[in-house]
């Protein structure tokens, strides 16, 4: 038996090839995103691991947060530390290193240099020129305030050379400096997008802002062990502080690295799936009709005396040889895609130096079981019925498989679609801690539950979809609609690939329109400000700004926003904080109790909903944890209604800075005085911004636009994932008419033998195409805009409040589902017009 399924799938290599294919991509989105993501892990391992210290000592913030501009600075390390750290024993050399986040590069174009959202990082840079973190590649290092040194990528990218004057944005105020040097960071240059300034001690902690250093570096003596050493500085030092091994600093410092990968990994992963679930039914499809085809050839077997399980387990063979085929040729496939996801990071600026692409056994072994479970899983259903074929069947000229009645699997559909109907009413009604997430789970029963119930499904859609046929093209239309209802289980499995991809598209398309409306409301609704200034990247930037714009002529106020994290009843939580005296004029705030004056002495502003969930009032103390470590209470000044401008909670500027907030800003609002011409401030605005290539002035239209400008940027990128989804499901259109007009062969010679020409075989073969097409289009959008109405009522009070359903969009996507089935029926078409008459004839 193991000899007839290898000569099977020789035998139908051509068949088989599509299915094959669907594995090669799911597979190869599986491997490439692994495979990428192992590789960045590794050259950011790389990278901290060279920076790292043997030991190093800093002091952690008081808990995890990832707020830009708050974390480094946050907490410092005394001075007089070095010295008690250098007398330890083992100790070879300690220095007190400083590294201050927001100090960005203008290049020669007036330009920045770097990555949108990769920090601008400045150091205080070692006298002697070169250290195990940096290396001088020319000139010679700063000896005043008035001259720095630079990483030699951002250099270059900036077209910046020595003796250049630079302009440097800092989080105060924007400095202008002479190139001395040239540096390169590692053993590479590779900074991730970031970009490095390096100036002298002094000038680093003016920068900096205090006297103290960011960290102490710890050079261990020759021979020490790093692990006992720790311990030994950890006595001398206060237990706020920490000491870390370099293993365990690496570690550290590439936490952020890998969380953000874990959720890139993730995003991946999921579109991968996706395409892995697509091709799954192009698998169940090809294997269901190859054994519908064979059906003479198997009952041959068991007449012979093969049994049902050696019957089951060959074609089970079959669908193994073809998962682990595919399975190859997708981990290799996954090296391309891997390939172009970091050439594509590259263009973006995120260089990965030379650090090669990781292959983990883990990446490896996952390809395989992926590409082979989903295989065999597909193939298991068909392949029981092959054994279910009865040896007599052999001695019959038409054997037809044993169809099962569509009563079960009705049965079986409702049921999961019930259930899913239900979990998702549960998300709505707001039951339990997480209800977007049990609209989720309900959504998929749903779909699977479709899924399910469409050969059902399919028999009116297909109908109605081909009711026009008839008259627009006569027998052959009529021919074609006959074709799509011959075998409804195909027609829908088929079409239920296009179905899943449509439904997610439906579902983004519903939620990005929602977005987008409601953030024009959020705007209109909360926001007085007449421009706001912000920086494109939401990277803080110097209060200098905000003072500037204040002093223009025909400016009212200026609210300035700082944004940090508090840690409340052991939860983290962020915070806005901004100027007492001008909230008022920046928004429209509705208080219930209250007002703006609650900001002052410590005071905290709390909307409705944070007061509701903790059942806090007015004159309440709140105890609060600063990134810093500061302990401090907060009274309730006020409660105000919901405002997603400002978020749950507002302190004083005053506040904040009590609790070790950077004074760096996220936005700044400008009012306008009463009757001042609009442009006319504008233009003087942009003056005093003095081309400030970070910083953008805005009107509040400009400022939603360009919120929606990103969420459609992102809707685009999730659009471009789900592309793999639709090329497989084409590919199941494709692959199903193809073996379709195999097992018909018989049936279009005798049709072009009483008179059809090739003309008429070909159109309705394209039309029987087009309405599996817009069959699964069509479900696929109807669900899709249910499960974007049901998210968008479930984020509702998370400030989605308004549903909008892109009806032009949608439309555009069921014609050009419409125009896939036309594509997808070429080759098969094709194929089908030049079969010979006579062997067609011939053919049993």
């Amino acid at each position: 038996m193991w000899k007839a399924s290898l000569r099977n799938v020789l035998a139908h290599r051509l068949r088989l090839l599509l299915s094959g294919l669907a594995v090669v991509l799911g597979v190869a989105f599986v491997a490439g995103s692994l495979i990428f993501t192992s590789t960045i892990s590794a050259a950011f391992d790389k990278l901290f691991d060279e920076i790292s210290a043997d030991v190093t000592v800093s002091r952690a913030t008081a808990f995890d947060s990832n707020v830009p501009g708050q974390q480094n600075g946050a907490t410092t390390v005394p001075r007089n530390l070095v010295d008690t750290i250098a007398a330890v024993p083992g100790v070879e050399k300690a220095e007190g290193e400083i590294t201050v986040e927001g100090v960005r590069v203008v290049g020669s174009d007036g330009k920045l240099v770097g990555v949108g959202g990769a920090p601008g990082l400045a150091i205080n840079y070692p006298e002697e020129g070169s250290d195990e973190t940096v290396t001088l590649l020319r000139g010679r290092v700063p000896s005043n305030g008035d001259e720095v040194v630079l990483d030699s990528v951002s250099a270059d990218k900036g077209g910046l050379e020595i003796d250049d004057r630079v302009r440097l944005l800092t989080p105060g105020p924007e400095i202008e400096a002479t190139i001395v040097g040239i540096f390169k960071f590692g053993d590479t240059g590779n900074l991730g997008g970031a970009t490095l300034t390096g100036f002298t001690e002094q000038r680093a902690h003016e920068i900096l802002g205090s006297d103290d250093y960011t960290e102490i570096a710890v050079d261990a003596a020759s021979g020490q062990n790093l692990d006992a050493l720790r311990d030994e500085i950890q006595k001398v030092i206060p237990s706020e502080y920490i000491a870390r091994t370099k293993s365990e600093q690496a570690d550290e410092n590439a936490s952020d690295v890998k969380e953000a990968l874990s959720f890139l990994n993730i995003f991946l992963l999921i579109f991968a799936f996706i395409a892995v679930f697509v091709g799954s039914f192009i698998i169940l499809n090809t294997f269901t009709m190859l054994v519908a085809q064979r059906t003479r050839e198997l009952a041959l077997l068991r007449a012979l005396g093969a049994s049902r399980r050696q019957v089951t387990q060959s074609v089970m063979t079959e669908a193994a040889v073809v998962g682990v085929v595919g399975s190859t040729l997708g981990l290799l496939s996954g090296l391309g895609i891997a390939s172009l996801l970091r050439w594509l990071f590259e263009k973006i600026g995120i260089e990965l130096g030379s650090q090669g692409l990781v292959i983990q056994a883990s990446t490896v072994l996952t390809a395989y079981v992926v590409g082979i479970a989903v295989t065999m899983i597909a193939a298991y259903f068909p392949a029981r019925r092959a054994a279910k074929v009865p040896p007599v069947a052999a001695m019959s000229d038409h054997v037809a498989m044993p169809e099962r009645s569509l009563r079960v699997r009705a049965l079986i559909g409702v049921i999961l679609f019930s259930i899913g109907v239900l979990v998702l009413g549960l998300g709505l009604a707001g039951v339990g801690d997480q209800p977007a997430a049990l609209v989720g789970v309900g959504a998929f029963g749903v779909l699977v539950g479709v899924t399910v119930i469409s050969p059902i499904l399919s028999m009116p859609f297909v109908r109605a979809l081909g009711a026009p046929y008839p008259r627009l093209w006569g027998t052959i239309g009529r021919m074609s609609v006959a074709n799509a209802l011959r075998n409804p289980r195909r027609t829908a499995a088929t079409a239920s690939a296009l179905m899943i991809g449509l439904a997610l598209i439906g579902t983004f398309g519903v939620m990005a329109a929602s977005i987008n409306a409601s953030v024009g409301k959020v705007v209109d609704q909360s926001l007085r400000a007449q421009f706001i200034l912000l920086d494109e990247s939401y990277t803080p930037f110097s209060p200098q700004i905000a003072e500037r714009a204040r002093e223009t002529d025909g400016v009212k106020s200026v609210t300035q926003m700082r944004m940090t994290a508090v840690e409340i009843q052991d939860k983290t939580k962020s915070i806005a904080a901004i100027n007492a005296d001008s909230i008022g004029d920046a928004f429209a705030l509705d208080f219930s109790d209250g007002d703006t004056g609650g900001l002052a002495d410590r005071g905290v502003l709390i909307d409705d909903n944070v007061a509701e969930d903790n059942g806090w009032k007015v004159g309440d103390t709140i105890g609060v944890t600063w990134l810093n470590g500061t302990q401090m209470d907060l009274r309730v000044g006020g409660i105000y209604e919901r405002n997603d401008m400002l978020g749950g909670y507002l302190v004083s500027l005053d506040t904040a800075a009590e609790g070790g907030t950077r004074p760096v800003d996220f936005f700044a609002f400008i009012n306008t005085d009463d009757g001042a011409d609009l442009q006319a401030v504008r233009e003087r605005l942009d003056e005093g911004l003095g081309n400030n290539p970070a910083v953008e002035l805005k009107d509040q239209e400009e400022y939603t636009d360009s919120v929606r400008a990103q969420v459609n940027q992102l809707l685009g990128l999730i659009y471009g994932m789900l592309a793999l989804a639709v090329i497989i499901a084409v590919l199941g259109i494709i692959n199903t008419l193809a073996l379709s007009v195999t097992e018909r062969t018989r049936e279009i010679g005798l049709l072009r033998a009483i008179g059809m020409s090739r003309r008429q075989l070909r159109r309705m073969i394209r039309l029987e195409s087009v309405v599996m097409a817009i069959f699964g289009a069509i479900l696929g959008l109807i669900v899709g805009i249910g499960f974007g109405i049901s998210l968008q009522q479930t984020l509702a009070d998370e400030g989605i409040s308004e549903l909008r359903v892109p009806g032009v969009q949608l439309i555009v996507f069921l014609v050009v589902a419409g125009l896939v089935g036309v594509l997808a029926a070429v080759w098969p078409a094709r194929r089908a017009a030049k079969l010979d008459i006579l062997k067609a004839i011939a053919t049993h």
